[in-house]
């Protein structure tokens, strides 16, 4: 058995928004809530993406017509898991209790030792 530290993404779409910085700080603080308190050792951030022609990290956020999606990273331990996979399963399991009908794709499972 070992520990893993898992990072899914999620999608959060915030209406009736008008800057990206409102946008983030809205879907942040709504993911917590509902997070909080069953997962609340969740660790909730502004997901990246990398810019295929610069190759620099940006925020995954967009507003069109004052409806933003914002790419959120959701980070949690899963502590003595059989693999990868079952560390994966329990961190979609915990984290899609609290966050029903949101989008979860897994991006890392990392050994923690």
């Amino acid at each position: 058995m070992s520990d893993y530290r898992v990072t899914l993404e999620s999608g959060w779409v915030v209406r009736d928004v008008d800057t990206l910085d409102d946008a983030i700080g809205i879907a942040i603080a709504e993911a917590g809530k509902r997070l909080n308190p069953k997962a609340k050792f969740v660790e909730i951030e502004i997901g990246q993406a990398i810019c295929p022609f610069c190759e620099q990290e940006l925020n995954n956020a967009l507003i069109v017509a004052n409806i933003a999606l914002v790419g959120l990273s959701l980070e949690m331990k899963v502590f003595k898991a059989e693999s990868e996979a079952h560390a994966e399963r329990i961190a979609k399991s915990v984290i899609g209790q609290s966050l029903r009908d949101i989008p979860l794709k897994v991006i890392e499972v990392e050994l923690i030792k």
